[in-house]
C-alpha cells in the first residue's frame, strides 16, 4: 500500500513529524530482543541489569533506531529518502514507559541540486523526558521535478 507522498514544497519549518506511540512492555522488549539476537542481559534480566546500575531493564539501540526511524521514513513517503541519520541514547525507556517518537522540521534548503529537509527527531516518556535526540537529513521529491519528468 503506497503512502501518500509529501513534496519539498509543501514543507515548512516548523512542521510536525508523525506521533508514535509505543508502550513499553516486558514482553514488547523479549520480542524484540528475540527478533534482533541481541542477548545482553541488561534487556531481559532484571537481576543483571540492576547489578549493572541500572534501575531495571530497556530497549535496546536496535528497538530505538528502528522506532526513530520509522517516524522519519513514514513522513517522507515512498519517493523520500533518508540521507544521513544521528541518535544519542541518553536516557533509557523501560516497562512501565509509553515511549512517544515524534519530531519537527527544523531547515529546508537545497544542495547540489537536491531538495534537502533536516530534521530533528526525538523519544521521550513521562519519566524521563526526551531520552534520545536524533538528527535525519533526507531528500525529497520536488513537485517541479515530477512535472518535468511527466513531458
Amino acid at each position: 500500500m503506497a503512502r501518500q507522498q509529501i513534496y519539498w514544497e509543501d514543507v515548512k519549518e516548523g512542521d510536525a513529524l508523525p506521533r508514535l506511540e509505543y508502550p513499553i512492555t516486558e514482553t514488547r522488549i523479549a520480542e524484540q530482543v528475540s527478533g534482533s539476537q541481541d542477548f545482553y542481559a541488561v534487556h531481559h534480566d532484571r537481576a543483571f541489569a540492576k547489578a549493572a546500575g541500572h534501575p531495571d531493564i530497556f530497549v535496546n539501540t536496535g528497538f530505538m533506531r528502528g522506532c526513530l526511524g520509522r517516524v522519519v521514513t513514514d513522513w517522507i513517503g515512498d519517493e523520500g529518502w533518508l540521507r544521513k541519520f544521528r541518535m544519542e541514547m541518553r536516557r533509557m525507556n523501560r516497562p512501565g514507559d509509553l515511549m512517544v517518537c515524534t519530531g519537527k522540521v527544523v531547515r529546508k534548503y537545497k544542495e547540489s541540486g537536491e531538495h534537502m529537509v533536516e530534521c530533528e527527531v526525538w523519544a521521550e516518556n513521562a519519566r524521563e523526558g526526551v531520552t534520545t535526540p536524533c538528527r535525519a537529513w533526507v531528500v525529497l521529491p520536488s513537485r517541479s521535478q515530477q512535472v518535468g519528468q511527466k513531458r
